[in-house]
């Protein structure tokens, strides 16, 4: 439960088998819930958009069925949103559900090369993350948007499916003027990809095949040309490592279909970037550029743990 009660309960069954829905409004009769559920799994971006659609409140707290919430996470993010209204969404202090020392994320960064991740993902919580700073981009595991902006750009890219749509749906918020902030104060407990699995040719498809299509419809043409040949670097050396992992047919999948996507992505791209209102020379900043940057994270992480 949470501390803070002025709210509702917008549950969406995205296809289950289980019937895991039936009887939680007989079983929480003290929550405004709504559930409203899908013939089949329509994804997450879908799933969530309908959920914005049913809302009536002036902000939109997404929270996956793999996190859970301390009893002030709600609080903590509307006390961010009052305290902080130059923001227009916010980030979770994320801790990794099954080793809860360690981070599970703290905002998420977004690098030149259109590779994105969570920031502080495997490093120790009693030392990370600690402090408030504007971040890229909102994990949506655990996220609080305005309602308002939320909508104004369209919701996720429902063609995503799932993966990297939030970091899409960020890039857009942000090509509109709109600010994420991390609050720390504000912690889940994330299992991460507990349906699809961390590694599964599920996840990685989407997320190699996503990746593509939010560079393409997102990147400001000013730095489009200049990022561009780390965007094809980062494809090949993520093929050749997931080639040597046994993953090379999934990952050859996922880049011809994003291929083949690029003529519906080209034309998304012509609308979002003419209704962007902030330039590139604003946006490169809240970038990360580090050119080794994206491949050495899991090495500064064993690294780090080394020390310990």
């Amino acid at each position: 439960m949470q501390t803070f009660r002025d709210f509702e309960v917008i549950l969406v069954d995205n296809g289950s088998e289980d019937c895991a829905s039936d009887g939680l409004q007989e079983k929480y009769p003290s929550l405004d819930l709504h559930i409203h559920r899908l013939s089949s799994n329509r994804g997450f971006a879908a799933a969530n958009n309908i959920g914005a659609s049913l809302a009536r409140g002036q902000w939109l707290a997404l929270l996956n069925a793999d996190a859970f919430s301390n009893p002030d996470w709600l609080e903590q993010l509307l006390k961010a949103s009052e305290e902080k209204p130059e923001f227009s969404f916010f980030a979770s202090r994320q801790l990794q559900a099954n080793q809860p020392e360690l981070l599970d994320g703290a905002g998420d960064a977004y690098h030149v090369s259109g590779l994105a991740w969570r920031r502080y993902f495997g490093y120790p919580a009693d030392q990370f993350g600690l402090m408030s700073r504007e971040v890229f981009s909102a994990c949506a595991a655990a996220a609080l948007y305005s309602r308002e902006a939320f909508l104004r750009v369209g919701g996720f890219d429902e063609d995503f499916f799932s993966y990297y749509e939030d970091v899409d749906l960020s890039f857009r918020l942000r090509l509109r003027g709109f600010r994420c902030l991390y609050v720390p104060n504000a912690i889940v407990k994330h299992v991460g990809s507990a349906s699809t699995g961390a590694r599964s040719d599920f996840s990685l498809y989407h997320w190699q095949r996503n990746l593509i299509w939010s560079f393409v419809q997102n990147m400001p043409s000013a730095l489009m040309w200049r990022a561009l040949p780390l965007h094809i670097l980062a494809n090949i050396i993520f093929q050749i490592h997931f080639i040597l992992r046994g993953h090379g047919v999934i990952l050859w999948k996922a880049k011809v279909d994003a291929l083949r996507g690029l003529s519906l992505a080209l034309h998304k791209r012509r609308k979002i970037q003419n209704e962007s209102n902030i330039g590139a020379a604003e946006l490169l900043p809240k970038m990360e550029h580090g050119f080794l940057q994206p491949y050495l994270l899991n090495y500064n992480i064993r690294k780090r743990l080394r020390l310990e």
